[in-house]
């Protein structure tokens, strides 16, 4: 919608990883006793699942105290005063709104003049939850693609539960109504589509077409242009990759006076290939670009967010840098030769963590030792380089907050939205414009919704296992860890560490109700793997390297018990996804520092991971268990295969979906199932929608949430 920004590399999979744990009996690496649990929808897993659900129900979700947590969570999850974030599109302000009365959500819009005031009007234009219940679906909104430049027709995305495969449907911002198909309007069958305008009238469509047309990722392999009132069987091939590959897709920048099309070839996780399409002949041309660079397209101009190091002629462009060319001048010259501006080098402790377009403006967030900093960047004939850098966001305020700016209408002006969140102040919204001096107008204040009196946000540093300095966010109680420390006291410890993520400040009503005002402590390393610290931060903590994202998340637990925050009894560990790949080693890795792991929708077999779902994506940040020199390391940062029956474990929490179509909700069954029969203390919970998320409305997170936090105050508080 207006800015054309997509990802060479296409990240259509899930952020996970892993990492190293210790030496174990590897002999029946090979067997596996709950193969069955991987079937989905399988009658015998089902009823397991529904089993496990009424233990959890009459274990964890029984209590008076669940039902008010719960209860707690669900209203702040669904708080009229929350901030109604918006996109603009054509004249008008566009915001997905979910409470009470729409769990599934409302489309709706309204005007600028209008969402300035406290309560503003708005004009619904999309009622799923009307939707659902006349269609008999599930539907879950997976988003909207709004055609430029008069900004009438969207393509709508539909998923049934929360998965990733959706249905995708044209529909009319003037009638507020689905465009049918027998009118001439695009529609497409539930998969894992990779959709995009190429015009008034035609489609990019990478998905699935039959057999062969799925990459081993169960992504888009052929992607085609498919022009209106033709039969999908009829479109013309555009680019077909390769079946290990990880998917495919082509973008249209329809920009008038700026039009350039590009097609992308996800090689692996980090690695693409792109090409600019000739719309007349169909011909690709291969644009030079490092493997590992994304690019984006944006009014004449090329942007290169790089990964690596890349050497161009005589010069050397470091890696974390983001470069600049005139696509014109790109596309007739060689890279050697065309004209590479830097607008952003990394700096000791300093690296980019986003980008954004305005119309003549480049909107740089930064990370200063994971502290924001918000630049803008622009033609400027008198500067050396041809462009100015000045702040947006003054550094001295930042504090522990994060800071991002993004574009309001990257074609029309050159406005930003800066979204201003922090642990323990609630979110603002601002409303600036990189063309002038004055200061951004505050759009929006989300009020409180928990008690952060006596509650301190501070950063800490701790040394990992190969010498490497790692730093650590500590909410909680300003005196929590100092001389005058209290007793320690009941401690959450979160991490993620992969994909190149970064943990940054987040104010969440979901912690402050169910962690922080009770009396505990929370605590988020910034470990290797993220981005906290540029690509080389990521990379460190690679395939064979995952064990270094290991060591840094135990030193900061052992820093926690030395500086007297915590002891192991009362130290909780809760990670999702890559995270709850990384909970799960540390149940397996150091059973004794931790007195309860929480891992929700987690990666936990690493034989059988690439086989499963969207699994073989990853194999780019994880390795192949299928080569024998990979299996070396992956065996062991596999939880599933390291489970020992004398060991003695803390008590485990998993939770799942039924519909995540990304993770295979088979690694938390296979997992519970295996600790249940050495028996070790392990609680399960499977929401039956959700997809990679665990949840499709605020009443089922909040549900999720609350036996998360039933479960951790039950087994660290006194």
């Amino acid at each position: 919608m207006g800015l054309w920004v997509k990802r060479a590399a296409l990240a259509c999979a899930a952020c996970l990883a892993g990492c190293a744990a210790p030496p174990s009996d590897m002999s029946n690496a090979g067997e596996d006793s709950y193969l069955w649990l991987e079937e989905v929808d399988g009658q015998r897993a089902l009823a397991w699942v529904a089993a496990r659900n009424r233990e959890t129900a009459n274990t964890l979700a029984a209590s008076a105290a669940f039902n008010r947590r719960r209860d707690q969570l669900r209203a702040a999850f669904d708080a009229a005063d929350r901030i109604p974030h918006v996109s603009k599109i054509g004249a008008h302000y566009y915001n997905f709104w979910r409470d009470l009365k729409q769990p599934r959500g409302l489309w709706r819009r309204t005007t600028l003049a209008e969402y300035r005031n406290a309560e503003p009007a708005w004009t619904p234009v999309l009622d799923l939850d009307a939707l659902a219940r006349a269609e008999g679906e599930n539907w879950v909104s997976k988003g909207f693609d709004c055609l430029e430049p008069d900004y009438r027709r969207c393509l709508v995305m539909l998923s049934k539960g929360g998965g990733d495969a959706v249905e995708t449907r044209e529909f009319d911002l003037v009638t507020k109504a689905f465009v049918p198909p027998t009118q001439g309007g695009f529609a497409l069958p539930v998969a894992k589509s990779r959709v995009a305008w190429a015009g008034p009238d035609a489609l990019f469509v990478a998905t699935d077409f039959g057999p062969g047309s799925l990459t081993e990722s169960g992504y888009p392999r052929v992607v085609k242009l498919w022009r209106r009132d033709q039969p999908l069987a009829d479109a013309e091939v555009v680019f077909e990759g390769r079946a290990e590959d990880v998917a495919v897709a082509a973008y249209a920048d329809l920009t008038p006076g700026f039009e350039l099309q590009l097609v992308s070839r996800a090689i692996d996780f980090h690695r693409s290939d792109l090409f600019v399409r000739r719309p007349a002949s169909g011909e690709l041309v291969a644009l030079a670009k490092p493997a590992d660079a994304t690019v984006a397209a944006h009014r004449g101009k090329l942007y290169f967010r790089l990964r690596s190091d890349w050497q161009v002629g005589a010069r050397v462009f470091k890696a974390g840098s983001l470069l600049v060319a005139d696509t014109a001048d790109y596309l007739v010259r060689s890279a050697d030769e065309a004209e590479l501006a830097v607008l952003f080098e990394p700096a000791p402790g300093v690296f980019l963590v986003s980008y954004d377009l305005t119309r003549d403006h480049v909107l740089l967030n930064v990370l200063d030792n994971v502290r924001s900093r918000v630049y803008a960047v622009g033609p400027a004939p008198e500067a050396a380089d041809g462009w100015l850098r000045r702040p947006l966001f003054a550094a001295e305020t930042a504090g522990f907050r994060t800071v991002d700016a993004e574009a309001v209408a990257p074609n029309e002006d050159n406005r930003y939205f800066l979204h201003v969140d922090a642990y323990l102040a609630p979110p603002t919204l601002a409303l600036g414009d990189t063309s002038g001096d004055v200061a951004a107008e505050v759009l929006k204040r989300s009020p409180a919704h928990f008690d952060a009196e006596g509650l301190a946000t501070t950063q800490h540093w701790v040394t990992s296992a190969d010498g490497t300095a790692v730093p650590y966010f500590q909410i909680g109680p300003s005196t929590a860890g100092g001389d005058a420390a209290p007793p320690p006291r009941a401690t959450l410890l979160y991490g993620y560490g992969g994909y190149e993520i970064s943990m940054l400040p987040r104010y969440s009503a979901g912690i402050g109700l169910g962690w922080l005002e009770p009396g505990g402590v929370y605590v988020v390393a910034n470990i290797r793997g993220g981005g906290e610290f540029g690509p080389a931060w990521h990379q460190a903590a690679l395939r064979a390297n995952r064990v270094r994202a290991y060591e840094d998340f135990i030193a900061v637990a052992e820093d926690l018990v030395r500086r007297g925050v915590t002891e192991p009894r009362r130290l909780g560990v809760v990670g999702g996804s890559n995270g709850g790949l990384l909970t799960g080693n540390m149940l397996t890795r150091r059973p004794d520092l931790f007195g309860a792991v929480v891992a929700m929708v987690p990666l936990l077999d690493m034989r059988r991971y690439h086989l499963m779902l969207a699994g073989a994506s990853w194999i780019a940040e994880l390795g192949d268990p299928d080569e024998p020199d990979d299996w070396r390391f992956l065996q062991g940062i596999s939880p599933y295969h390291n489970l020992r029956p004398e060991a003695d474990y803390p008590p485990v929490l998993l939770t799942t979906s039924t519909r995540d179509d990304r993770v295979h909700p088979g690694h938390a069954r296979k997992m519970a199932a295996k600790l249940r029969a050495m028996g070790h203390d392990v609680t399960f919970y499977e929401n039956t929608e959700g997809g990679h998320g665990g949840a499709a409305n605020n009443a089922q997170s909040a549900h999720v949430w609350a036996l998360v936090y039933e479960f951790l105050h039950r087994e660290l508080t006194p």
